[in-house]
């Protein structure tokens, strides 16, 4: 992986957010030239400190109006990590989701035709859009019902880059992803993901709740997650009939059941405990119910494989975040 990256120039957006600045740590170790696009808006996770020791050049520009052209010239790959991700908050603000999401995801695909027509381009997309699943596992096949605002705006983005590939020939492949943690997602509250809060419940020695508890979920450890996008962006230089154009579901370690993940979660942190709520309203209203990804194709095609274990990776990120928790509780200003 290293010789296939040294020397690249590489333009990660949402650079300094929790997938991001992984991708710039992993790449910059690879020797790539790596500018990371950030925003740094509140509410994201995303911050300067996440980037530290990677090599990547910050550069804090939002994509509803940042001055791409320049940015983009010349880039030997994207790694597109830059979205809105909040379900609740697409549902408050439909608007600003679909300006994140939809125009902003064009003014980059624009300038990208300008000045790197041949760029490869690895888009994070989201499981969110099958909605309530009717099969498990969920096939990349499964029929598009989101269930919220973001879902909806996160087809749109993944379809234009897409639409890219078959009208353009760019190389261009998309993942939807399934629950991602691990060191620096955002913990101050659930806004990204429920497992970033019970991280902050349990290390501040409080309960964290539970919600349902019978659904089951699949789960991506951070450091997986940066293997699938560098080998997706592999198989889009070896592999380009295979890779192109298409969205590949990818998924995580085995499925677990919400209340068996809250065992493993105090088991890792070898301290706290949690209660049993139900859904909240507002919450029941979007929930898909149970979810986990038939990620065979993308499996197939790159021989990726998860490598680290529930477990593990919970006991990691617990461990992570122990001594680094209280600059994690706000948002970087």
């Amino acid at each position: 992986m290293t010789g296939s990256w040294r020397g690249k120039r590489v333009l990660v957006t949402g650079g300094a957010g929790f997938l991001g600045s992984a991708l710039c740590q992993a790449l910059g170790a690879a020797g790539a030239e790596v500018v990371a696009l950030d925003a740094l808006l509140p509410g994201t996770g995303a911050r300067r400190a996440n980037l530290e020791g990677s090599g990547a050049r910050l550069v804090e520009a939002d994509l509803r109006d940042a001055d791409l052209p320049p940015l983009v010239e010349g880039i030997d790959a994207l790694f597109n990590m830059a979205g809105q991700t909040s379900h609740a908050g697409s549902m408050a603000d439909p608007f600003t989701d679909l300006a994140i999401n939809g125009h902003a995801q064009l003014r980059l695909i624009a300038a990208l035709r300008q000045g790197a027509p041949a760029a490869r381009v690895v888009h994070a997309s989201t499981r969110q859009f099958y909605g309530r699943p009717q099969v498990l596992p969920v096939p990349e096949a499964h029929p598009i019902v989101p269930p919220d605002a973001n879902g909806v705006s996160k087809f749109a983005a993944e379809q234009y880059w897409l639409l890219e590939n078959r009208v353009h020939g760019r190389p261009v492949t998309a993942l939807r992803l399934t629950n991602c943690y691990g060191p620096r997602m955002r913990v101050m509250d659930a806004r990204q993901t429920f497992l970033g809060i019970w991280v902050r419940r349990v290390l501040e020695g409080a309960p964290f709740e539970v919600w349902g508890g019978e659904q089951l979920r699949d789960f991506s450890y951070v450091e997986d997650v940066v293997a699938a996008f560098l080998a997706a962006a592999e198989a889009l230089a070896t592999k380009p009939a295979d890779a192109a154009g298409r969205a590949f579901n990818l998924g995580g370690d085995a499925p677990i059941s919400l209340k068996d993940l809250g065992d493993a979660m105090v088991a890792a942190a070898g301290e706290g405990g949690y209660v049993l709520r139900s859904f909240p309203a507002e919450r029941a209203a979007i929930d898909i119910g149970s979810y986990h990804a038939d990620d065979r194709a993308f499996r197939a095609l790159t021989g990726w494989a998860p490598r680290i274990t529930l477990p593990e990776g919970l006991r990691r990120t617990v461990d992570w975040f122990r001594p680094r928790l209280p600059a994690y509780l706000s948002d970087e200003t």
